[in-house]
């Protein structure tokens, strides 16, 4: 009997802290990630965004933010960062001259962004005393810096991007960022084992439903999360045109229609 429980125990352990990763969806391309002891990863984080009609109430209620993700300079993405990171005193991982953009020109605390927390395409870096690993993914996509009080309207904001976080004892988690869809996307299927894929499908400025189910198909993840769809009408793609697609690659993979503000566990 002791032997059995013990072996149950060790079946056990894994999952159980493998599920304890919590992530919740913003609406848009905002995320957040909640990892097994508790740290909180925050992705683009436009928490206000017209299609979470709770937004102001979330914000508000956030109690924590350990990293903040930004994948390019658009407003649409750095959202509430800076007021976000002022609250908490929360660093900024970004590429070194979106960085230095945001401290320089966007309102970024200087002392929330330098060299650990920075990295560039195809390098990695290791975050939170090792709890997670994070590789610097490209996007096709754009990267300027709006500033309405400056006699400059757009600054130069580095090159688009995405993330692969690896988190301890929780999942591999690829967010795309803004992007077309681009055939070095297979590289990442290959080299890793990629549990959710957070993808683009709106269309217009990004990839649509027909070229985003091409890209599950490179990457492979288990789980694809669709996003930055129906924020505003100018982005058409739909979730439903996504998953025919999905359907006529033969993709087996699982898809998650989150709403704005639902939390999920994996």
């Amino acid at each position: 009997m002791k032997i059995l429980i013990f072996l149950l125990t060790l079946i056990l352990i894994p999952v159980v802290a493998f599920s304890s990763t919590e992530i919740t969806y913003y609406g848009h391309a905002g995320f957040k990630i909640k990892t097994p002891t508790g740290k909180v990863l925050l992705v683009d984080p436009w928490i206000t965004n017209p299609s979470n009609p709770d937004g102001k109430k979330q914000l508000d209620e956030l109690e924590r933010a350990d990293l903040i993700f930004l994948t390019h300079a658009h407003a649409d993405h750095i959202g509430n960062s800076v007021e976000i990171a002022k609250k908490f005193n929360t660093k900024l991982v970004a590429t070194y001259d979106l960085g230095k953009a945001m401290v320089i020109h966007g309102g970024y605390p200087a002392n929330l962004f330098g060299y650990d927390t920075t990295g560039n395409f195809g390098g990695e870096i290791t975050l939170l005393d090792g709890e997670i690993r994070v590789l610097f993914v490209p996007a096709l996509h754009s990267s300027g810096l709006e500033i309405s009080n400056s006699s400059k309207s757009l600054i130069y904001g580095g090159n688009p991007g995405g993330f692969l976080i690896t988190i301890k004892n929780g999942p591999t988690i690829y967010h795309t960022g803004d992007t077309d869809l681009f055939g070095d996307m297979k590289l990442l299927g290959e080299l890793y084992k990629i549990d959710i894929m957070m993808v683009c499908i709106g269309d217009r400025f990004t990839m649509g439903p027909k070229r985003a189910a091409i890209a599950v198909k490179y990457v492979n993840p288990t789980v694809v999360i669709p996003m930055h769809y129906g924020t505003f009408p100018i982005l058409p793609g739909k979730v439903e045109e996504f998953e025919d697609e999905l359907k006529r690659q033969n993709l087996s993979v699982k898809i998650i229609k989150m709403k704005p503000g639902e939390s999920i566990r994996y």
